[in-house]
């Protein structure tokens, strides 16, 4: 992973405060256990078959990494920065823009439900 995106990243991961009594093992950093869930997206690997040696952490330390960051909206935030970020640069084309509507709320729809018969 390049340095410029994670420069981009970690502020927006949430820190963790470490249990001052029985702190148990320090956690692997967050950088290196991104790389191991880069990886298994990459890869289509099975989390349990991330190899060791490539020292991510074991595969079920980035799913639960990669299950609470998607809890704590990182992922969110990452595409609404890297979307600002394209936008102020004119780099998006509005105009190929589909708006999903299992996605975003209707917020004035007609005056009364539709019924099925």
């Amino acid at each position: 992973m390049s340095d410029e995106l994670w420069e981009r990243l970690e502020p927006l991961l949430p820190q963790r405060e470490r249990r001052f009594r029985y702190p148990g093992r320090k956690p692997l950093p967050d950088r290196k256990v991104l790389c191991g869930i880069l990886y298994v997206l990459h890869t289509d690997n099975q989390w349990e078959y991330l190899p060791q040696e490539l020292g991510f952490g074991s595969g079920m330390t980035c799913w639960r990494r990669l299950r609470d960051w998607n809890e704590a909206g990182v992922w969110q935030r990452l595409h609404e920065v890297l979307l600002a970020e394209l936008n102020a640069a004119s780099r998006l084309d509005w105009s190929r823009c589909v708006v999903d509507s299992s996605h975003v709320r209707a917020l004035k729809g007609g005056s009364s439900p539709v019924r099925h018969r």
